[in-house]
Order: structure tokens, then sequence, then C-alpha cells
């Protein structure tokens, strides 16, 4: 096979792309991806024997009819998918940030399949080998594609970019996540908007919060669309209530939707903001917002066993930490137990950070405090009602043995590592 042309006529042919031989479909192209832990090249022949029409290698010494043998595999699919972009020809919106990526890319999907034929990311295909794996599964037929972009350190929004070639992005904010990779609140910021200077470059359309002055900073002098509280603001989204569930007015509309916590506000008016640009109708903008319900561990609230339970374990950050405190505050109840669990990837300021999330609950007026994690573990003898566990299954025995020291409502929040929603069943 000469090129990536070559290739891309095998794709048409085929039923799909598959990098995962337990999940092959028949008549699919396998590409033999290489992990810290596996290398592809050894299960091409276990794909082709169940019915790979290819197998796309990068080891020389296997030879066959019905293998492809590339110099890189993954810069082979990452081509790929460029060049089927390129194919395709359809306007894509690209959906990066440290908080709320996924839920505002699902509330927009929701808002313009209303009106278009969407697709977008599914799961958390969002890095360098799922954003080609989203980029191949959109069609010409689609009115838009929507691909979100999850990054840990600088240039890798830049590398997406350069293979999604998104017509329209939004930030959705720039918080302490990921910090060991991007070097700090500083690299984040650099590193997120890699969207932004691409879409510069390219003539693209940014979508931007009006009410966040880095970004307004970033954006406000290139073609944009801004959103937010401000009168300033192309569209402006007003908060109004947040007890339990968010609550906005838009051009006199009220939108009551089932998303709790003061931060999912903007990911709200985002949806909002990016439905009316692309002349969505605002009685659908309304009746998408208000059906879509939370799932997979973000901002859900769960009723069992006659307690109130704000379950948000799908992933934690100290921006996100925060965030979810200071909405957890303003719920109804007066007896409220928090329960967290570590927070990954911050580097060397990770106890500090640690810390300073206790000190927000103390600041708060929280009581009755349960932590868990080698990190919240070292920290939490700071703090006289603050009970420390190194491990989940620890805190979860200490659940089992009195359930009724847990007391309602309860905000169980962690990163995705703690596996905090196994509580769910002693809870």
């Amino acid at each position: 096979m000469k090129n990536i042309s070559d290739l891309y006529s095998k794709f048409l042919e085929s039923s799909g792309i598959c990098t995962d031989t337990r999940k092959l479909k028949k008549n699919s192209i396998y590409f033999a991806l290489k992990g810290e832990n596996f290398d592809g090249n050894e299960y091409a022949d276990q794909a082709l024997e169940r019915g790979a029409l290819l197998a796309v290698v990068d080891d020389k010494n296997q030879k066959d009819d019905s293998k492809v043998i590339v110099e890189d595999v993954l810069l082979t699919l990452q081509e790929l998918a460029n060049f089927h972009r390129k194919q395709i020809d359809i306007p894509i919106l690209a959906i990066t940030g440290s908080n709320g990526k996924t839920t505002t890319k699902k509330l927009v999907l929701e808002v313009l399949s209303k009106e278009f034929k969407v697709k977008a990311t599914e799961g958390n295909l969002n890095n360098h080998i799922g954003v080609p794996l989203t980029l191949l599964s959109f069609t010409a037929e689609l009115d838009f594609g929507i691909v979100e972009m999850g990054a840990n350190h600088q240039k890798e929004i830049e590398s997406l970019c350069n293979i999604a070639e998104p017509n329209y992005g939004y930030i959705t904010n720039f918080g302490k996540a990921h910090l060991e990779g991007f070097g700090g609140i500083e690299g984040v910021i650099k590193g997120k908007s890699e969207l932004y200077d691409y879409l510069i470059e390219n003539d693209g359309l940014i979508f931007f919060n009006r009410d966040d002055e880095i970004q307004v900073e970033k954006a406000i002098q290139h073609k944009n669309y801004s959103i937010g509280e401000k009168s300033l603001s192309d569209c402006q989204v007003v908060l109004m209530e947040t007890q339990p569930f968010v609550t906005v007015e838009y051009s006199n509309l009220i939108i009551e939707t089932k998303l709790v916590g003061s931060y999912n506000f903007k990911n709200v008016s985002a949806s909002i903001g990016i439905g009316r640009y692309f002349g969505v109708d605002k009685e659908n903008i309304k009746q998408a917002i208000e059906n879509f319900v939370p799932e997979e561990m973000r901002s859900q609230i769960i009723e069992k066993n006659g307690k109130h339970i704000l379950l948000d374990a799908y992933n934690a950050n100290p921006t996100s930490m925060k965030a979810v405190l200071e909405s957890f505050k303003q719920m109804k109840g007066d007896h409220k137990t928090v329960i967290l669990g570590d927070m990954f990837e911050i580097g060397e300021d990770s106890v500090k950070e640690h810390f300073h999330i206790l000190d927000t609950c103390q600041y708060l007026g929280f009581e009755n405090i349960l932590v868990c994690g080698e990190r919240f573990h070292k920290v939490s003898s700071e703090f006289e009602n603050v009970i420390g566990f190194k491990t989940t299954s620890d805190l979860q025995k200490y659940i089992e043995e009195d359930i009724s020291r847990i007391s309602s409502p309860i905000l169980v929040k962690g990163s995705r590592g703690m596996k905090l929603e196994s509580i769910m069943d002693v809870l």
C-alpha cells in the first residue's frame, strides 16, 4: 500500500476501525497500537482470524498480504483521521478545558441535535487516540461534528487541532487540573489556549466566556461570539437558582435544569449560546437542556435508603473540588456529610492543595468530614473534625460498622482512581 489515500480506500470498504481484538467487528481495520503493557502487533493474526479486513502493523517481521506495514501505527491512525476529516469537510466544534468539558459537550449535542444531524465524541475518547477514532466515526451526512479534547501537557491540544482541524472552539475554563504535566496554572492556561491559537491562525470562530477575564483577553480581538452574565455578552444568560438544581434565564425564558451546583451554570450557558449562534429555536434549547439528565458519576443526585447523595466521583482537581464544596454548602440540610478522595496529577504542590481543600471545608463550616487516600490522610490529622483513611476500602469498612455516622445530604467527590462509587453499596 503506497500511501494514506490507498489505506483510505480500504477504510471506505471496511466496517470501521478497531484497536482492541476483543471488540472487533467483521470487516473492520485493526490498528496494532502499543501501550505501556502491551504491543498490538502481537494480536494482528488474531484480528485477521476474527474477520478483520486488514491489520495495520509496525512490526517489520510481519509480512502478510492482509497486513499493512507502516513506520508508526499511531501516526498512521492520526494521518488517516485527518485525511478523512478533509474528505467529509463538515463543520467541527472542539471543546476543551480543565473542568466541565464532557458535560458541556453533551449539553451542546442535545441542543444542536434538536435541529441538526450531529455526532460527538463518545465516552472519554478525547486524547491522541480517541480524537482520531472520533473523527473516523463521522460521516459527510452530518451537519456538525463535536470533538472533545483532553490534555495533560502542553502542545497536546495543538496536536489534536492539527488532526481535527476545528472551525469553532470553546474552552470551559482554566483550572488546577493536570498541574504536574502542565507545570502549574500558567502552563494550563497556555496549553488549553492552544485551541484558540489554532482558530486564530485558521480564521475559525472562538466561543468564549465573557465573564472570564483571561478568556476575554485571549479572544476579544479575534473572530468570536461571547456568552456570559455580563450585558456586553453576545448571548446573555443569567443564573437564577441553584437549590438544588441550576435554573437560568435567557431571553425572558426560564430554563430549569437537572444539574446541581453553580459550577454547572457555565456549562449550561455555553450550550445556550452555541445553540443560539447556530440558530436553534430558543424553545428547543429549553426543552433539550431541561430533558438532560447527568450520569456517569458527574454531579448525580441519588436518593438511597432515605439519604440524598451528590455523587461526583468521575474526576477531581483543586478547582472542581472547591466548586463542588461551595455548591454543596448551599444545598438544604443542617447535618451534611462530606466524603472526599484524593486528587491525582497535581505534582509537587499535592500536599498543599489537599490541605487547602480541608481548610476550605473548615471555612464553609462542614462538621462531618471523611477523607481517604494517601494525600488526604497525610493532612487529615491537622483538622479536628476530619477522619482520614488510607484507602477507599478502609473508609467503606468504617461506614459499614455504623451507618448512623453518615448524616444526609452526602457529598461524594474524588479522582477516578479512588473508585469512590464503591462506597455507594454501604451508604
